[in-house]
């Protein structure tokens, strides 16, 4: 595996889905990854990570930032509203609102900082009681609420259950975005990111696959 290879599958997976090249950005999961194994993908000139913690994003990536120049940050793990402010100083773009209180924290940050980063919004497609994000059937509703809020709302995000078919999953969100005029579709992982450009995927997160598995000690 590797970033040379999952680079190619994408290219590969984009022109069999018949989209222009490039039209798929390969975020990078550097989560819980030895700085070591996010210093290589650096050197080889990749430049979009994504973290799943801020607390862990505010610890590795100043430092990263410093030395290597364009470097991009996407929040694609829960936020806690209390970590709001410190995710606006640090990312670049936040994959997983979900909840009205989130959105009126973010707008109220919004308001004070004169900026916000792309947010997408998180869907439960899966409609897995464990699992974060707003139901498709109120995500419309959602999306309308963080649109009042003024909050640039750039797509939306999904992590389909393990045991069903992905594709599934992927074309809701589709639907979905494309009736409320959003053109982001963060979707797709190591195991099934060709999948989700065949849907129309504009992210893919892809971790093990580039990195190697993790090691969670």
């Amino acid at each position: 595996m590797g970033l040379d290879d999952i680079r190619k599958r994408i290219a590969k997976a984009e022109a069999e889905a018949g989209r222009p090249a490039g039209s798929t950005t390969l975020i990078a999961v550097s989560k819980v990854q030895p700085l070591e194994r996010v210093e290589a993908v650096l050197e080889a000139g990749h430049r979009v990570f994504g973290e799943n913690r801020v607390q862990e994003a505010q610890g590795k990536w100043p430092a990263f930032r410093e030395r290597f120049d364009g470097v991009e940050l996407h929040l694609i793990g829960p936020l806690q509203t209390n970590k709001a402010r410190v995710a606006f100083e640090l990312f670049d773009a936040i994959h997983t609102l979900d909840r009205p209180k989130l959105a009126t924290t973010l707008a109220r940050l919004a308001q004070e900082m004169g900026r916000c980063p792309p947010l997408f919004i998180q869907v439960n497609t899966g409609e897995e009681p464990q699992k974060a994000g707003v139901l498709p059937a109120e995500a419309d509703a959602f999306v309308a609420e963080a649109r009042a809020l003024d909050l640039p709302v750039q797509g939306l995000m999904c992590i389909p259950p393990v045991e069903e078919e992905p594709s599934l999953h992927f074309a809701l969100l589709a639907k979905i975005a494309a009736r409320n005029g959003l053109d982001g579709l963060s979707m797709g992982m190591s195991g099934d990111f060709e999948r989700a450009i065949a849907q129309g995927a504009t992210h893919v997160r892809v971790g093990s696959a580039i990195f190697g598995e993790r090691d969670y000690g």
